[in-house]
């Protein structure tokens, strides 16, 4: 898929008014960052892939489970916004010709800054909150914070069913 193809299917799968400016997310790279420098979707265009697929299951889950949501767009909101910090985590080494993990950033965690980034553009309940910040589970490095992961799954299940969609793009897809 090049940038046209992932717009399209922005358009596609996205309700209306749950889309930030498509100029904005191409200027911010949105539709051409990787996902990762080493792991899923480790190239050109990765992060839209994976944002798009973590959708798409997420959709499916509340379907086939009957899961509910604050609202009924959260699952697009959540599935397609909860790794827009890495519009600009990675930059391209030409040297080396892949890309490296920029370290001069302001904001560490990238559940938290996805949330501040797409505060900017759309209110986000309290659910859609903690499902963007908890989308690592127990991927979460500092294990002090697994009891608030914990505390997050018991208010909103929805942080579980999360996690979960986020890790079958990512490890059993692998994008």
């Amino acid at each position: 898929m090049d940038i046209k193809d992932r717009l399209l299917k922005y358009i596609e799968i996205m309700p209306i008014h749950t889309r930030i400016d498509r100029q904005l997310l191409i200027d911010m790279g949105f539709f051409s960052a990787p996902a990762s420098t080493k792991y899923h979707g480790d190239y050109t265009g990765g992060l839209f892939d994976h944002s798009l697929k973590v959708t798409e299951i997420l959709l499916e889950l509340t379907d086939k489970l009957d899961l509910t949501w604050e609202r009924p767009e959260s699952p697009h909101i959540i599935g397609m916004y909860h790794d827009i910090c890495k519009c600009d985590l990675y930059e391209w080494d030409y040297e080396n010709s892949r890309y490296t993990y920029k370290d001069d950033l302001i904001i560490p965690g990238h559940g938290d800054k996805s949330i501040i980034m797409v505060q900017h553009h759309l209110r986000l309940t309290d659910e859609e909150i903690a499902c963007i910040r908890w989308h690592m589970g127990a991927y979460e490095r500092d294990t002090k914070m697994w009891e608030y992961y914990g505390r997050a799954i018991e208010k909103y299940p929805n942080v579980l069913f999360t996690h979960t969609a986020d890790m079958i793009a990512s490890k059993i897809i692998g994008i």
